[in-house]
């Protein structure tokens, strides 16, 4: 080996060392989860929501999951914990008011379309975001953490006296719509770490199993309702058919006044021509009486 007037070989043409795992590219996993849709891969655009673990989905393709789950191969994976679209907030969002000048993504042409309305960093997971999912507005962490800071920090007003409820959490006001909210319970961050998407979700389910159980619906109720009329129904149709009856038995007296009437008033023989009910059958009728027929 060398010395033949061709190439001297190296450690590493001689001796195979074990290959490195690949690893995924972070660059292109964080532009994936902030600027395309966890379920459908599309890019995300208006109306946009996220789950209770923080994940951005466009509204159109959870309802498509909704409404067929195979609809999508990994969807059960995805967004399994999603049961109909109460389990998701359409966020409200602040534009990026100069999208042009925002930060290149690894030299593509994608643009950031949101910022934090309160320090206008942009949405693209260099900074955490978080969501208040009582109303759906979106801040930057650090900015949302700054105002409840100074709002806390403001004199307050010692006439109201607080409940015991209350006083147990921490509530604030939105700085964008003003809704109330709990501090320690009501912020959920957006594209969480795995260690925190594990924690949301241990929260996620203790919420569910706290809920209470449903009752019988409406529809049901008002079926059991129209198959078991209350009182007051059965009250008010039998009255109306005793009034009903009265009127028919007072028309029917009536009737039979008059016929009598009439009866009285006739002929002998007017009076020939009927036969009462109980009395023997004539087998002559007005129009045979007093002629010859062999079929009388």
């Amino acid at each position: 080996m060398g010395n033949d007037g061709g190439s001297i070989p190296d450690r590493r043409d001689l001796v195979r060392t074990k290959a490195k795992a690949e690893q995924a590219d972070k660059a292109n996993q964080t532009r994936a989860r902030w600027f395309f849709c966890a379920l459908s891969k599309r890019l995300l655009q208006e109306p946009i929501v996220s789950c209770a673990l923080g994940k951005l989905y466009n509204k159109d393709a959870v309802l498509e999951y909704l409404l067929d789950k195979s609809s999508y191969g990994d969807g059960e994976v995805i967004c399994g914990h999603i049961r109909s679209l109460k389990d998701v907030k359409v966020l409200k969002l602040t534009h990026n008011p100069s999208p042009d000048k925002s930060t290149p993504i690894n030299g593509d042409t994608l643009k950031v379309q949101f910022v934090c309305p309160l320090t206008f960093k942009e949405m693209l997971g260099s900074v955490p975001f978080v969501y208040i999912p009582t109303c759906g507005c979106v801040f930057s962490q650090a900015g949302l953490k700054t105002v409840s800071r100074a709002d806390n920090g403001s004199p307050k007003d010692d006439s109201k006296e607080a409940s015991p409820v209350d006083s147990e959490k921490q509530y604030q006001l939105c700085p964008s719509c003003g809704t109330k909210y709990d501090q320690s319970q009501d912020v959920l961050i957006l594209n969480p770490s795995p260690k925190e998407e594990a924690i949301m979700h241990a929260i996620m389910l203790k919420r569910r199993a706290a809920e209470p159980t449903k009752t019988k619906g409406k529809k049901r109720k008002a079926v059991a309702d129209a198959e078991q009329p209350s009182t007051k129904k059965k009250a008010t149709v039998n009255s109306s058919n005793t009034g009903v009856s009265s009127a028919t038995r007072a028309v029917v007296a009536s009737l039979a006044e008059e016929e009598a009437k009439r009866k009285a008033n006739m002929s002998d023989t007017i009076k020939s021509l009927y036969v009462s009910k109980g009395g023997p059958k004539r087998k002559e009728t007005f129009m045979t009486m007093g002629t010859f027929t062999r079929y009388a």
